[in-house]
């Protein structure tokens, strides 16, 4: 079956970096736009990044813009998240999921398969 699994959350200072991963199985992922996002508590999921099948085209929300970079290597079926500058308010679950249709990237019921989600604190 297929699964996407998000990994390399943690505890992280303001300031601070981290890079997550979405390992992908169970698909050709070569196929497929991922995208990743995040719940914070109390909030509803919200759109972060999201890249191509061949990395060609990249697309941020403005709250993350310069400071997240997604990426992906399609020989490990592997996408990446890393996050620069982290702020108090990036403090979520992140979860990557997987579409066939990069034109609609912002709507999260077009994502066919979701990974479990990845938490990510930062604090002061």
């Amino acid at each position: 079956q297929v699964q996407l699994v998000a990994s390399g959350g943690g505890l992280v200072q303001a300031g601070g970096s981290l890079r997550l991963s979405c390992a992908a199985s169970g698909l050709t992922f070569s196929r497929y736009v991922v995208g990743w996002f995040r719940q914070a508590p109390g909030k509803e999921r919200e759109f972060i990044a999201v890249i191509t099948r061949s990395s060609g085209s990249t697309d941020y929300a403005d709250s993350v813009k310069d400071r997240f970079t997604i990426s992906r290597d399609n020989a490990k079926n592997t996408a990446y998240l890393q996050m620069s500058s982290l702020k108090l308010e990036d403090t979520a679950v992140y979860s990557c999921a997987a579409t066939l249709y990069y034109s609609q990237r912002l709507l999260q019921s077009s994502y066919d398969y979701w990974g479990q989600g990845t938490q990510v604190t930062v604090f002061s």
